[in-house]
């Protein structure tokens, strides 16, 4: 086992440098690593000296990382502990962030590798930091890192303190929305914590509120996974929550007409929930028309848009821009057969048919794949067969 032992007033960061690169070129015999470790050595020294900060981390974070699955635990944390105490050289806030992002980055780069140690680099690593949204950063990383290292069991308890910790980092809603989202994906692998989940859960939904119909999109996922969850079915079967699931139901999975139906039989229920009846009838005609796209074989009549969105002959192309606009499909419209010719379109929803089209496409795809290679190979022999032929020929002639 190898243990770094300073030997000298050497920097510590030089000397991690030429540790790790000397065990890094190890294998390549003297010859070929003592250039190699002298040239990483000298460009360590000219970024101390002229103090380039960001550069000399990103010189030993790869270094390191390759030499990650060498050394021992406690030589990797020394490693990492002087390489993350280079933030302090750091002044300016975008330095800092870059230099954290440089860092973090190599940290996660290998999560089965002493998970729970690069876990606990990381945390040292936020402790080191005065920059709000560079600890923000760096927490995003290790609960990347603790999903795909299976570590969440150290990082869990920390959810408990989510709230002190959005007044210190200041954090926008784009933020939010992937903090919670992250949050909730990791309990959601626990099934004890599923209530804890969904609270994340609803809290990532709480950030939508009037945007366009594209950053709804967004929610639409997770909005899904709600309608699975126990808490939320059971809303089904109470006479007062009833009406919303229903309506949370129709924006996810049905079109207008059923709409109209709910909101005929439920007059007055949109205001009491803030909801605009205008606003709702433009979104539903929207995900109606990305259902046609879904469902149809590529190609949608307008007369199908135009009864299925209850519009005119003259707003169905409206629509179809709309719907364009909003990136919800691509298509182009064929006016003189009046028919929509879809290229792609969003799923309103991902679930077992999604994936048995998608397992029907790739077979398809395979397939013709297959063809091709037999074709170019039965090609192939005709062509050898013709050349071997042409050559006997003239053989024969001579």
């Amino acid at each position: 086992m190898t243990t770094i032992v300073p030997i000298s007033e050497e920097d510590p960061s030089l000397a991690i440098v030429r540790f790790t690169s000397q065990l890094a070129w190890a294998d390549a015999g003297p010859e070929a690593a003592e250039p190699q470790v002298t040239r990483l050595c000298r460009e360590a020294e000219e970024s101390i000296v002229a103090g380039r900060w960001v550069e000399l981390a990103t010189l030993m974070v790869t270094s390191a990382d390759l030499v990650s699955s060498k050394i021992s635990e406690k030589d990797l944390e020394c490693t990492y502990t002087i390489i993350c105490s280079l933030v302090k050289n750091v002044t300016s806030p975008e330095a800092v962030l870059e230099m954290v992002k440089v860092i973090a980055s190599k940290i996660v780069q290998q999560p089965s590798d002493k998970a729970s140690l690069r876990l606990k680099i990381l945390f040292n690593l936020y402790n080191l930091l005065d920059h709000p949204y560079a600890r923000f950063q760096v927490y995003m990383k290790a609960l990347e890192l603790a999903v795909n290292g299976k570590v969440t069991e150290y990082l869990v308890p920390s959810f408990k303190k989510i709230d002190s910790f959005l007044k210190e980092w200041n954090i926008d809603i784009k933020d939010q929305r992937e903090l919670f989202l992250a949050i909730a994906k990791v309990l959601r692998e626990n099934k004890s914590l599923a209530k804890e989940s969904l609270n994340f859960v609803t809290k990532y939904l709480a950030t939508f509120s009037n945007e366009d119909t594209q950053v709804l999109g967004e929610a639409k996922e997770e909005a899904c996974d709600l309608l699975d969850m126990p808490a939320i079915a059971q809303l089904e079967k109470d006479p007062n929550n009833a009406p919303i699931y229903q309506l949370l139901k129709i924006f996810l999975t049905q079109r207008l007409d059923t709409y109209m139906e709910f909101q005929n039989a439920n007059s007055g229920f949109l205001q009491t929930y803030g909801l605009v009846e205008e606003d709702c009838v433009v979104k539903m005609r929207l995900l109606s028309l990305v259902d046609l796209a879904s469902n149809e074989s590529g190609k949608i009549p307008y007369a199908s848009i135009k009864n299925t969105l209850q519009v005119n002959d003259e707003e169905v192309e409206l629509w179809v821009v709309k719907a364009i606009t909003a990136k919800l499909v691509d298509c182009k419209m064929d006016q003189m057969n009046e028919v929509v010719i879809v290229s792609r379109s969003t799923e309103r929803e991902f679930g077992q048919k999604q994936w048995q089209s998608l397992r029907t496409k790739l077979a398809a795809w395979r397939d013709n794949i297959t063809n091709v290679i037999s074709t170019i190979q039965a090609n192939k022999v005709t062509e050898e067969g013709t050349q071997s032929s042409s050559a006997t020929q003239g053989l024969t002639a001579r």
